[in-house]
């Protein structure tokens, strides 16, 4: 979800509103994702990285988690539709935290979609801590195979992702589900974030059935 300081800044508005903007444009996506069937929804809202931007922004970030949360769990629970977060969480603040947990408790009867919410993610920091993870299980090194990472990593349980849609123009993963991509196939588009729309969306999923898939072969 690229593009959301960028789009302020082209109107002359406050950043918080472009993050503001930004989880409109997801309502509508989730909606649409729901719609078509789709089970499984992965969304990057906040990476471990983000922690180095300014102190006011980050605040403005949290109080627009709280708000969010707030407004969207009981529509996801009504709409069956789970949510998790995936991330060191135990690195945020206590509200934050609590906050999420009470989400994905709300939300957790859901089975006609499911939305993952990377937030304070990093793809690198997710196989350090699978590596340790393994480590301490006494895991042989011999006997450690794609299954066994896989297994210790926070998608633990969720299907790798078919697509990445990347928006904002930028073409680079930014530290985004590293393993968990490997075979996905990317689309990038210059659309903003908060521009995107279900249109968007249905012509990115068009333009990856029309793609074939040789995972690697």
């Amino acid at each position: 979800m690229d593009g959301n300081r960028r789009w302020a800044r082209d109107r002359g508005i406050d950043e918080l509103d472009g993050h503001a903007a930004g989880t409109e444009a997801l309502r509508g996506v989730v909606t649409r994702a729901a719609e078509l069937g789709i089970k499984h929804l992965t969304v990057y809202a906040f990476s471990r990285e983000n922690w180095g931007r300014a102190d006011r922004e980050i605040a403005q970030l949290f109080t627009l988690l709280a708000s969010t949360i707030e407004r969207e769990t009981p529509e996801l629970a009504k709409n069956d539709i789970s949510v998790d977060f995936l991330g060191r969480l135990d690195e945020l603040p206590a509200d934050a935290a609590a906050r999420i947990a009470a989400a994905c408790a709300t939300t957790a009867a859901g089975g006609r979609m499911h939305l993952h919410v990377a937030f304070n993610y990093a793809g690198r920091t997710e196989i350090i801590d699978a590596v340790r993870a393994i480590v301490r299980s006494g895991v042989k090194a011999e006997a450690i195979d794609e299954a066994s990472v896989a297994a210790h990593l926070y998608t633990k349980g969720i299907p790798d992702p078919d697509l990445l849609i990347r928006t904002g123009g930028e073409e680079r993963l930014s530290n985004f589900l590293l393993w968990q991509t490997a075979y996905a196939e990317m689309i990038t588009l210059p659309t903003l974030w908060p521009d995107f729309t279900a249109a968007d969306l249905d012509r990115a999923l068009q333009a990856y059935a029309d793609r074939p898939r040789r995972f690697g072969r």
